[in-house]
């Protein structure tokens, strides 16, 4: 039987952790080492899922894609784009294991922006529903499923 423990915990705790850190510091070349080698990342409104519709902000389905993402942000888009700053407040509601080295995570998250240092503004709410993949070294994700609660309060330029 497969039982939870605090290190297990922890280091799905730590992954969350540096999540929000890497892209609220703009640190890109760190987001991709917090995947799998096997790995998605999708950003959809909850609206879309409950309709069915396939349409996403964002789908990496795969780590090539993942990586081409920040690319874009550092190599294709850069000086093209109005840049802003972003801050993450993020709270695991659930974790599960899956298996022995997998567990289904599910947290709530709100993120703040800041363009130009103007005033912030809530641009986004919702909650990811993650599969995470304990390693030797630490945790990554299988797949980061992003859910909107609604459209965002601007264009999206950066992973949330």
């Amino acid at each position: 039987m497969i039982t939870e423990t605090a290190t297990e915990i922890r280091a799905v705790d730590d992954l969350l952790g540096r999540y929000s850190q890497v892209l609220d510091e703009q640190d890109w070349a760190l987001w991709p080492d917090l995947f799998a080698q096997e790995c998605s990342y999708t950003v959809h409104t909850l609206d879309n899922i409950q309709r069915g519709l396939p349409l996403a902000y964002m789908y990496d389905d795969n780590r090539a894609r993942v990586i081409d993402r920040i690319k874009f942000i550092t190599e294709v888009w850069a000086g093209t784009i109005e840049p802003y700053r972003t801050r993450h407040v993020t709270q695991r509601t659930q974790a599960a294991p899956l298996s022995e080295n997998r567990w289904a995570v599910r947290a709530n998250f709100q993120v703040s922006f800041t363009e130009n240092d103007s005033l912030s503004g809530l641009l986004a709410t919702g909650y990811y529903e993650d599969v995470v993949e304990l390693g030797e070294d630490c945790a990554r994700f299988v797949s980061r499923a992003v859910r909107l609660d609604s459209m965002p309060a601007r264009y999206l330029v950066y992973p949330l």
